[in-house]
């Protein structure tokens, strides 16, 4: 059962710690390079003060269904989901 338990908390820690990065690079990184972005169009919107305004807004909540359905598929592919 531990070999069970250790590849079910590897992938949910791998799916974690991708979910951190995207978070970190939708919240900092790209509103570093702001200026640069600016010179890019997103419906008629510099894309940096799109993406400062609504995009990453956006992007987080896309991650949170993502996210939510990613785990789901863990835990039902290893046995442990709530509803079984």
């Amino acid at each position: 059962m531990q070999q069970g338990e250790d590849r079910y908390w590897r992938r949910t820690s791998t799916l974690m710690w991708t979910m951190f990065v995207l978070w970190v690079f939708f919240s900092f990184v790209v509103h570093m390079f702001v200026n640069q972005l600016n010179e890019f169009e997103f419906w008629g919107f510099p894309l940096g003060f799109y993406m400062a305004a609504q995009g990453s807004l956006i992007v987080f909540v896309v991650m949170l269904f993502v996210y939510a359905a990613a785990q789901d598929k863990i835990d039902r592919e290893e046995g442990v989901a709530e509803d079984e």
